[in-house]
């Protein structure tokens, strides 16, 4: 066994790691508080873990949040986003060593595949493509695309005229926009009737699930609803992390147009409440597993000056790793 790969240890997450993983999430390059192990495990009870901490000369260096499904293991399913996390000064050697490590690991434990969930750009403080190179050195398969729609707030673009009369709509019916502390009203009486009439589905967390959270993470999760004469009309869930302000949940009742909730909305958190982050997330507007767009809602993100990047799921073979032994000429 040569010196190299005994200088790196693998080691799936227990409970007796929680500090050190927190630590270590709090001071990455690329990681926001989804993966504080008190986001991770709202809901343990729906996925099985297998985080993984890599340590070089027992230094952590890497975490991995991630779940295991059969034969393959997702970075992570019950998350927006995911990937390797890196501390904040890696160089790229150091990260195809991880990498590999990670896969011979996973290829001990009888894993096939890894599905990594990459995380988006705009989230990350330093550049962080090592992993997507070696996605394509690994002859990694792309699984999906997905488009998000982001104000780049340092760079804004013109509000279109149709948000603008939307927000004048919203001035000249009184509307008002309150923060909350609760989710009751919005999930209750907007999003949960709206997502089972236009999708037949239910918001991926429950409004337990969302008090919870919340009272985990008060500065990064945000309600805001909008009221015409003390009644809730619209609303959205905003997660917040250094450099982006995200709308997690977007959703009016059947007036929003007439209105113009929404753009009031979003206008008023794009120019007053976020204007200092970088950027402001609106997500994706796709449908069938990333291959179609649904072009109103794109149409409707656009018009408060979001353009698009993309968000990349790939499948890598465990096997595969001895790839990376030939990468450095």
């Amino acid at each position: 066994m040569s010196e190299k790969s005994t200088m790196y240890k693998i080691v799936k997450y227990t409970r007796d790691y929680y500090d050190e993983w927190n630590s270590f999430i709090e001071n990455s390059k690329n990681a926001t508080f989804l993966f504080h192990r008190d986001f991770m495990e709202y809901h343990s009870d729906r996925f099985e873990d297998f985080s993984l901490l890599a340590y070089k000369k027992n230094k952590l260096v890497a975490v991995l949040p991630a779940n295991k499904n059969g034969k393959d293991v997702y970075s992570h399913q019950g998350l927006t986003y995911g990937g390797v996390v890196l501390e904040k000064e890696v160089k790229f050697e150091i990260v195809v060593e991880i990498f590999k490590n990670i896969l011979k690991y996973l290829e001990t434990q009888s894993v096939k595949n890894l599905i990594i969930k990459q995380i988006p750009s705009i989230y990350i403080t330093n550049t962080n493509d090592e992993i997507l190179y070696l996605m394509f050195v690994l002859k990694a398969e792309l699984l999906k695309r997905d488009t998000l729609s982001v104000v780049n707030l340092f760079e804004r673009l013109k509000i279109s005229n149709n948000r603008l009369e939307g927000f004048k709509r919203g001035e000249k019916n009184g509307l008002v926009i309150r923060e909350e502390d609760t989710f009751e009203l919005f999930w209750n009486d907007i999003l949960i009737k709206n997502l089972k009439k236009k999708h037949n589905a239910s918001p991926v967390h429950s409004l337990e699930e969302m008090t919870l959270l919340k009272r985990r993470f008060p500065n990064n999760i945000k309600q805001f609803n909008v009221y015409k004469d003390n009644k809730i009309v619209a609303g959205t869930t905003v997660f917040e992390s250094k450099y982006v302000a995200h709308s997690q949940y977007i959703s009016g009742d059947e007036s929003k147009n007439s209105l113009g909730s929404l753009d009031f909305l979003h206008i008023y958190l794009i120019n007053e409440v976020f204007k200092e982050k970088k950027y402001f997330d609106f997500g994706i507007s796709n449908e069938n597993y990333g291959l179609q767009i649904n072009k109103g809602l794109q149409f409707w993100k656009e018009g408060f000056g979001a353009r698009t990047i993309t968000q990349d799921f790939y499948k890598v073979k465990t096997k595969n790793h001895a790839i990376l032994n030939d990468i450095f000429l």
